[in-house]
């Protein structure tokens, strides 16, 4: 079945010239997105690419060794593989998903450098994007010098943004793969933004409750992304909490840094 642009849950699919979209509809399949579905693996040929309609996938590299560290993320703004728009055939980094969504559309590798061949305006608006991951990768590395708290809610904000609702499932084991930390820390962490009155935790779940206490407590380490996101895609990537107004009000308990 064709999909249609105004049908599209990506935000990139929905923005781009109705004509660049009719290039890419012919080979866009609409795909499930569940839980732990690899886009792509470190040094591997790449053959298809993924528009997500909801949930979320980290970008994450391998060492050696085997360690993982999450270095980027994106769900519903965004694309898997940059690497494709900027020539290269693979990427030294696995894409897979942290968070299920309902869907994804992708299409052949091919169909979308056809497409690139054809259409400048097209090639133009996805390196767009790609400046705006780029943005995304180099506020990760400035945030790495801060303390666990203001980057567990950076991360948590930017998880929020691309959510559907206020609940994110997410376990320790991620949460500690991507600060680079160890668990026990993510656990005393997330114990502190819930004493806080921030967030609300469960067994796999994460429930956001004050938008604007993480945002405060993120300082500028978030933000930047976001608007670069909206000035360079036109779509505002950043969300209000719907109980911002109200829980902006209530008294916040200091937090100890760690």
């Amino acid at each position: 079945m064709k999909i249609i642009q105004s049908s599209a849950g990506n935000l990139l699919l929905r923005n781009m010239l109705p004509e660049d979209f009719a290039l890419l509809a012919v080979s866009l399949v609409r795909i499930p997105l569940p839980v732990g579905l690899r886009l792509h693996e470190a040094h591997r040929p790449i053959t298809r690419v993924y528009f997500p309609e909801d949930g979320l996938v980290s970008i994450v590299a391998v060492t050696p060794a085997g360690k993982q560290c999450e270095v980027g993320l994106f769900g519903r703004e965004g694309m898997s593989e940059t690497a494709t728009v900027l020539g290269t055939d693979n990427a030294p980094y696995e894409a897979y998903v942290q968070v299920s969504g309902a869907s994804a559309l992708s299409l052949p590798v091919l169909a979308l450098t056809a497409a690139f061949d054809a259409s400048p305006t097209l090639r133009r608006h996805l390196l767009r994007y790609c400046q705006a991951m780029m943005i995304q990768l180099s506020s990760s590395v400035a945030a790495a010098g801060l303390t666990i708290l203001q980057r567990l809610a950076r991360w948590l904000l930017m998880a929020h943004d691309r959510a559907p609702g206020n609940d994110i499932g997410l376990t320790h084991e991620f949460l500690s793969m991507m600060l680079g930390v160890r668990r026990g820390g993510v656990t005393i962490a997330l114990q502190a933004l819930a004493a806080a009155r921030l967030i609300e935790t469960s067994r796999s779940k994460i429930a956001i409750c004050d938008r604007g206490g993480l945002k405060q407590l993120a300082g500028d380490a978030y933000g930047l992304a976001e608007s670069e996101y909206l000035r360079l895609i036109g779509e505002p990537l950043e969300r209000d909490g719907p109980f911002a107004a109200q829980e902006a009000s209530k008294p916040r308990r200091k937090l100890v840094d760690l």
